[in-house]
């Protein structure tokens, strides 16, 4: 039984790392639900709303503690009371297990 993606840590990317194939990339974004698989399957990215500026405010801290925490780091799209994530591992040009276990954990919160 393969260990969910929640109960995993990211990983630094070596050097030479390949981007995720793309059926890979459909079966993990299947776990990390509501994370919508890019056309070109090297990024996942999700949307969420909140009640105002301030509750988004929090909740970007709270990404930020966990991203950090992982050292995987989304990029953040925000407008007053939106916020859209953006993940990626620019390092491989591509998606990597981490995006996908920092999408499950950011479902978390």
């Amino acid at each position: 039984m393969t260990t969910p993606l929640t109960q995993q840590h990211c990983v630094p990317c070596e050097g030479g790392t390949l981007p995720l194939p793309r059926e890979e990339a459909f079966r993990l974004a299947a776990e990390a639900n509501h994370w919508t698989l890019a056309d070109d399957a090297t990024s996942i990215s999700r949307e969420f709303t909140f009640k105002d500026f301030v509750e988004a405010l929090a909740w970007i801290n709270r990404v930020g503690a966990l991203a950090e925490s992982e050292g995987h780091h989304p990029d953040i799209h925000w407008w007053w009371n939106k916020i859209k994530l953006e993940l990626s591992t620019h390092a491989i040009g591509g998606l990597s297990n981490n995006d996908f276990i920092l999408a499950a954990k950011i479902n978390q919160l």
